[in-house]
């Protein structure tokens, strides 16, 4: 068992990889980018069938949320628009990081590995593709991965929050990815994470900052990349999980305090757009752009209504703003992002 709250569902030392050098501008960036129209068309993965007051999920302002009662909230959405949002992502820090699922040296044949926040499930279904082998099990808030997975695939709803019920030293591997502001104890967190991990096992985490950036220097107080870290830096101190998980090496300061060892981040700059002149960076541009568009309103719904207090049609100006920015192709802008991964020391 996970944790007291999970419903079964179908199916020592650091070291730091630099950042990206910066990023060569296409000369010829401009116009329609037929690539960005053709990126959002993803199909949405099938949901479970599940008890009906599961799938009762709470309605907002036309968007859907989790009812997954433990007392933890989802910030976002778990409707279709937002779920291809997530399958783009998912695509696109793949491609990202050398196409690679995962970046601890976890080997050739890990026997139990835990997704924590699987979302779609995408991430867990491909790992276990790649290793058909290892069990895979996947959790989340909300009943939104398909029926039709591998055999060596499930999922189950769980609250990472709650006090986990597996077996000590029960998985080789546990993977988590984008659960800023889900999390309101990240050492606690980590030191769950440690005790279910086998001796030699990896933990890693990963994120992007909330902070856009440009080499260009052209963000200033008033621009509205600026004011959205800003909001966000806000709504993560008022409701006590931050959104700044990889931001001044916080994730790998955790895993440090919680005993992990051989703990190594592995930075990458996210171009947000197809102005990279490089074809593989431009890709991800693209694709970058494309998920963060889709997903925008499902960002700022929850999060500035409910925390901070705006109203509705405040949200909307607001998310207009960001929208023509993102479409703007004079802004060169990124995010940065890390992997952070640890080991478990050995029982020796």
């Amino acid at each position: 068992m996970a944790s007291q709250a999970r419903v079964l569902q179908a199916g020592g030392g650091s070291a730091s990889h630099g950042q990206d050098d910066t990023v060569e501008i296409d000369p010829n960036f401009g116009g329609e980018d037929d690539d960005f129209d053709s990126a959002m068309d993803v199909n949405p993965s099938s949901t479970a069938s599940l008890s009906s007051s599961i799938l009762a999920y709470r309605k907002m302002y036309g968007r859907t949320y989790a009812n997954f009662t433990t007392g933890t909230e989802n910030w976002t959405p778990n409707d279709e628009t937002q779920n291809n949002s997530l399958d783009m992502l998912h695509h696109m820090v793949y491609l990202a990081y050398g196409n690679r699922l995962f970046q601890a040296p976890i080997g050739n044949s890990p026997s139990r590995v835990l997704d924590i926040g699987t979302g779609t499930g995408i991430w867990a279904i491909d790992f276990a593709d790649e290793f058909p082998v290892c069990e895979v099990i996947g959790t989340d808030l909300s009943p939104i991965q398909p029926s039709w997975v591998p055999p060596n695939c499930k999922f189950e709803l769980d609250d990472a929050q709650q006090d986990w019920t597996w077996p000590d030293s029960h998985f080789d591997y546990i993977h988590v990815r984008a659960l800023m502001g889900s999390i309101d104890d990240w050492p606690r967190f980590c030191k769950q994470a440690m005790r279910y991990l086998k001796p030699g096992g990896y933990l890693e985490i990963f994120d992007f900052s909330a902070n856009m950036q440009s080499d260009d220097g052209v963000f200033g107080p008033d621009h509205v990349y600026t004011q959205w870290f800003e909001l966000f830096q806000q709504a993560g101190d008022k409701i006590g999980k931050t959104f700044e998980i990889i931001d001044h090496g916080r994730a790998a300061g955790w895993m440090r305090d919680a005993g992990f060892a051989h703990v190594t981040e592995v930075k990458k700059k996210l171009p947000m757009g197809g102005w990279p002149k490089d074809p593989r960076l431009k890709e991800i541009g693209i694709f970058h752009m494309a998920s963060a568009s889709a997903a925008l309103e499902g960002y700022l719904l929850y999060t500035m209504t409910n925390v901070l207090g705006w109203t509705y049609e405040d949200v909307q100006v607001f998310a207009a703003k960001c929208r023509a920015t993102l479409r703007d192709r004079s802004i060169h802008a990124y995010v940065n992002s890390a992997a952070v991964y640890g080991q478990k020391p050995s029982a020796a």
